[in-house]
């Protein structure tokens, strides 16, 4: 019989920047209760906000962004990453494990040397 183990991970979410405050509280509402229903918890949550896009997607140049770190088991990665799939508002996700849960953090755009 296999274990449930359960893992760390960093979720980073982009949600589409043409949402009201409301619906976009509902939206990262919608991202946090399906890891709480498959067994996770959320250990924390960097708010980001409303930054411009590296490059358009989908004819969106803007987006809110949130970082999340949360435990969960192993096995219910792959079907979050299904339900993120048909979030309509949710523009890109990505998710990885990670060793510890970072307290700070700072988002600074990426700066080329020419």
């Amino acid at each position: 019989m296999r274990q449930n183990r359960k893992g760390l991970y960093e979720g980073m979410y982009i949600l589409s920047a043409t949402l009201s405050d409301d619906s976009r509280k509902k939206a990262f509402d919608k991202i946090v209760d399906g890891i709480t229903a498959k067994g996770g918890k959320v250990e924390k949550l960097h708010e980001l906000g409303r930054r411009k896009l590296a490059y358009e997607i989908d004819g969106k140049r803007e987006g809110y962004y949130y970082v999340l770190f949360f435990e969960a088991p192993t096995s219910s990665i792959l079907e979050l990453w299904k339900e993120y799939h048909l979030h309509e508002d949710l523009i890109r996700f990505m998710t990885t494990r990670v060793e510890t849960v970072q307290e700070s953090l700072e988002f600074k755009p990426l700066q080329l040397q020419v």
